[in-house]
Parts: structure tokens; C-alpha cells; sequence
């Protein structure tokens, strides 16, 4: 039976990842670093190794990533999933909906992120053949480390100051596409806590008429051919469409 479901639990997106293979130009195989503005991240890894890049505002780290890791990081952490081999994630996303929406910036260089037109053309892959798609995704990815090595480093010998110059440019960046943001997350999280916040009053007033609706639902199967994300190759679960019951 095909039915529309309620959103997954906390409104979240669930994306199989296989994170890129080829080096970028500092010799490290992986996928392009860039941050989230409003929304908080989870890698679960399912296979291989690695480690995930971060820059924060309290200075760099290096997380290692292997089977069964479970690392999560919160908007304006600049993030760069490294592959030490065959990196497989599961990535949760939280406010499903605003990734799709623009809320990932890339830390191409600052003369990019600062013009719109210049960080659209470099952001863009063509809809072209798989292999040409792979070809700009891996030069996008070498752009994107171009400047995060610049903040990096600034930020490993103490200067924060190119950091906090990124996050005034990305915010400026998606300013005119975030007044669709808030719909989303009305939509999303602060629907389904205003649902759970129902059923537990209801039950704490005796009622539990909700119960009588209860059901197991299940994902449809992601699309067989990958598509090209920031990180690698991903396969999205619609978890807020039409889901299939057993």
C-alpha cells in the first residue's frame, strides 16, 4: 500500500554517501569542503575509513571516521570528509528540506563566495554525461579546497579572521534564497514537535486516540544511479514522500 506518511522522525533526510575517491590538489582523496548555515549534520559510517576536516570557530580538528563512527556538527562548522578507503556514510540531515533549499556554501576562494554569479558558475555541474559530471565535480572540489586550506590554516596558527570572513560572505550569499527557510522548518521539526507536544498531553489527559493510526512504514528504494553530491556519490532516501508500507 502506497500512503503519505508522516515525516521521518525529526523531520530529518537520510542520503547513502560514497565519498570520493581521487586526490584533490594537496594529495587527500575525498569530497569538497563547505558548511551549513541552519542546519546540523550526522555521518553514521557503514564501511571503510577516513576522517572528517572541520574548522570551527574554536580552532581545527581531525576526527577519524570507521565503521560504526557516529560524529554529528552543528551549522558554520566547515567540514571535508577525507576517504582513507572506500568511505562508505549514512548521512542524517536535520531540517529536511534546506540543504535542497541552499543551505551549504562551499569555501571556494573569497573573490568566489563574494560574488553570486562567480559562486553559481563554480557550483554548478553540467547536466551532461556521467563521466563529464564527475570531471566538474572533481574540479569543484579542488576550488573548494583551494580556500579551505586558506582558512585552515589561518585558523591552525591562531587567525580566525578568514573563518569569520567566510561566514559573513556565505550568510550574505544565501540571504535572498533563505525567506523560504522558515516555511521548511515550520513544515518539518516545528510541525512534528507541535504533533508530539499533542500526544503527550493527550495521554497525560487520558487520551490516546492517536494509537489507533499506528502503522510501520518504509522508504522506497533509492534510486539506483548516484548522483553527484559535495562529499561524493549519493543515493537520497524520500523519506518525506510517499512511503511504502509493508
Amino acid at each position: 500500500m502506497v500512503d503519505t506518511a508522516p515525516s521521518f522522525p525529526g523531520a530529518t533526510s537520510v542520503t547513502l554517501l560514497d565519498v570520493y575517491e581521487d586526490a584533490g590538489p594537496d594529495g587527500l582523496r575525498g569530497g569538497s569542503p563547505h558548511m551549513h548555515l541552519a542546519s546540523t549534520e550526522c555521518y553514521v559510517v557503514i564501511g571503510g575509513r577516513g576522517a572528517l576536516h572541520t574548522v570551527e570557530p574554536t580552532g581545527v580538528r581531525e576526527t577519524e571516521l570507521r565503521e560504526g563512527s557516529v560524529v554529528w556538527f552543528t551549522p558554520g562548522t566547515i567540514h571535508r570528509a577525507v576517504n582513507h578507503g572506500e568511505l562508505k556514510v549514512l548521512v542524517i540531515m536535520g531540517n529536511a528540506g534546506l540543504p535542497e533549499a541552499g543551505d551549504a556554501v562551499m569555501t571556494f576562494p573569497a573573490d568566489i563566495v563574494a560574488d553570486p554569479e562567480r559562486y553559481a558558475a563554480a557550483a554548478t555541474l553540467p547536466q551532461e554525461s556521467v563521466a563529464v559530471r564527475a570531471a566538474a565535480a572533481s574540479l569543484r572540489r579542488d576550488l573548494a579546497v583551494e580556500g579551505f586550506l586558506v582558512i585552515r590554516d589561518a585558523a591552525a596558527a591562531g587567525d580566525f579572521g578568514p573563518l569569520r570572513a567566510f561566514h559573513v560572505a556565505a550568510a550574505a550569499l544565501v540571504r535572498e534564497r533563505a525567506g523560504s527557510w522558515s516555511d521548511i522548518v515550520e513544515r518539518g521539526p516545528v510541525a512534528q514537535a507541535a504533533q508530539s507536544l499533542d500526544v503527550t498531553r493527550a495521554i497525560a489527559g487520558g487520551e490516546a486516540t492517536h494509537l489507533a493510526g499506528a502503522t510501520v512504514l518504509r522508504a522506497a528504494e533509492p534510486p539506483a544511479e548516484r548522483g553527484f553530491g559535495m562529499c561524493g556519490r549519493l543515493r537520497a532516501y524520500a523519506v518525506s514522500e510517499a512511503l511504502v508500507s509493508p
